[in-house]
């Protein structure tokens, strides 16, 4: 099976930069969208053979998740059942026999740490829900979790520490995530790797220049983690200042 997850920036405009060609050449079973910026009737997207599914922020242009699905899943949800974190369309649950498919789109804890305590929230009620989720039947999470999860994980870590996705704060509970029984599949597989980043900031030519940030993932419930077979950081791929991650396992 194999997973793709891609922030987009904005699907409209990156409709305009090879969105299609992309979503083609990488042939994925699961195509998993994070910060979409639509509302319901903003776009008609035709992707044959695949079933698609939504969840809008009540914001206009802002935030939003899609998954695209070869196989109809058994139930779908939108969002973790928290009111107040559910308003900006950020989570997207898919029901298998033998899985959950998960994507998110983290809150990021914005300038000078403004929203740390937003962030905060959703990371301990999306911990919470996953965990849930992993008593039933195996997770595979994905998506733009705007946290770098160490030093490995950012060019500049010394000059970025205490910001805005790697502050201390936001590094310990995406710690405590992977302690709860996940598997970050891209390091299972390259622990050491240097330079694999997935988001660049479109200032001071930091994407020509590789100044990057891993902060897209793909998670897996530890007892997954035997049917990795792949785990890729298409950092080629234009169209956002997000690339797509991928993840493919056996089935």
């Amino acid at each position: 099976m194999k997973f793709i997850s891609w922030n987009v920036n904005g699907l409209r405009a990156c409709m305009g930069k090879g969105f299609l060609n992309t979503f083609a050449d990488l042939d994925a079973d699961f195509f998993c969208l994070q910060e979409t910026k639509l509302q319901e009737g903003q776009i008609s997207l035709e992707l044959p053979g695949y079933h698609q599914f939504w969840n809008y922020a009540e914001k206009k242009g802002y935030s939003g998740t899609a998954i695209f699905a070869r196989e109809a899943p058994l139930s779908v949800s939108l969002g973790l059942g928290v009111p107040e974190l559910d308003t900006e369309g950020r989570l997207i649950t898919l029901e298998y026999p033998d899985f959950f498919l998960v994507t998110c789109y983290t809150p990021n804890a914005q300038r000078e740490l403004a929203r740390i305590d937003h962030r905060l929230a959703w990371d301990a009620a999306f911990r919470e829900y996953l965990c849930k989720l992993d008593a039933c039947k195996p997770v595979v999470v994905s998506g733009d979790m705007n946290v770098a999860a160490s030093e490995i994980d950012l060019k500049n870590p010394s000059a970025n520490r205490g910001n805005a996705g790697f502050s201390d704060q936001e590094r310990e509970s995406f710690a405590r995530l992977l302690s709860a029984g996940f598997t970050d599949t891209f390091r299972y597989l390259y622990p050491d790797a240097t330079g694999a980043y997935s988001w660049w900031s479109y200032m001071y030519n930091a994407r020509k220049n590789n100044a990057g940030w891993r902060i897209d993932y793909f998670l897996v419930s530890n007892r997954l983690s035997g049917y990795i077979q792949e785990a890729a950081i298409h950092a080629d791929i234009l169209g956002s200042d997000h690339c797509p991650v991928a993840l493919e396992l056996k089935r």
